[in-house]
């Protein structure tokens, strides 16, 4: 069980990637290029981010792998159907879990950088892309493969401490891959509170703000946050 468990999400993983390189066509390029010629990466860099995030996706699955064995022997809270809880519950407990990720990958996250050895060992693999002409939904998923498993493994602490459904959890994985991609493409849609390319552009060019996952929240409450906006009207007052 485990082994096929395994295989199916190594299937599963090659088969995401191959719709990421296939989004991010010539068209997409060719569509940003007259306002964002500068905010483009070069080929060759995005062939690098492939090679990268395809190098370490094996070992991405292993995390889901085990927490999906975990789930199957019924050692974690999940359950099998909303039913069994009710709609209210569900919504509870989804807000809960959720919550525990923010918080969890936040601190993972921050961590990553004031660790100085896990930082120089696995998050600078990441943080070559220090240039937004570097960033693009390829880097999103170019990590070292303890580092990508690392930030996910606040997903499999929640479920150990608050009940949540198992297809929304399966659904909440696989987000995070679409998520992490979307979040490099330097294109800032300005929804707040989410914590969108605009933000973790700025992360990648200061290494010092924005930690946090889906929202601002923890950014805000604990002092490393960094608006877009913000950064964008300094910049043009020194350039003025």
């Amino acid at each position: 069980m485990f082994l096929k468990v395994l295989i199916h999400s190594i299937c599963f993983a090659v088969k995401f990637d191959c719709c990421i390189v296939c989004s991010y066509s010539e068209l997409f390029k060719n569509f940003f290029h007259l306002d964002f010629e500068d905010a483009i990466p070069s080929n060759r860099a995005m062939l690098l981010q492939i090679y990268v995030a395809m190098k370490a996706m094996p070992w991405y699955t292993l995390l889901p792998t085990v927490s999906e064995y975990m789930i199957e022997n019924g050692w974690t809270k999940c359950f099998s159907s909303i039913s069994e809880v009710g709609w209210f519950a569900y919504i509870t407990y989804l807000a809960m879990y959720l919550v525990i990720v923010e918080f969890g990958i936040y601190w993972m996250h921050r961590e990553l950088h004031d660790i100085k050895p896990l930082y120089k060992h696995l998050h600078a693999t990441h943080h070559i892309y220090n240039k937004q002409n570097t960033l693009s939904p390829f880097a999103g998923l170019a990590f070292h493969p303890l580092d990508g498993i690392l930030q996910a493994v606040p997903h499999v602490v929640a479920l150990f401490l608050v009940p949540i459904h198992f297809r929304s959890h399966i659904a909440l994985l696989f987000i995070e891959g679409v998520w992490t991609a979307n979040i490099h493409d330097c294109i800032h849609a300005n929804l707040w509170p989410i914590m969108g390319a605009g933000y973790h552009t700025i992360h990648h060019t200061t290494y010092k703000h924005n930690y946090g996952h889906y929202t601002i929240w923890m950014d805000w409450m604990l002092g490393t946050l960094r608006d877009p906006e913000d950064d964008s009207r300094q910049k043009a007052q020194k350039v003025q």
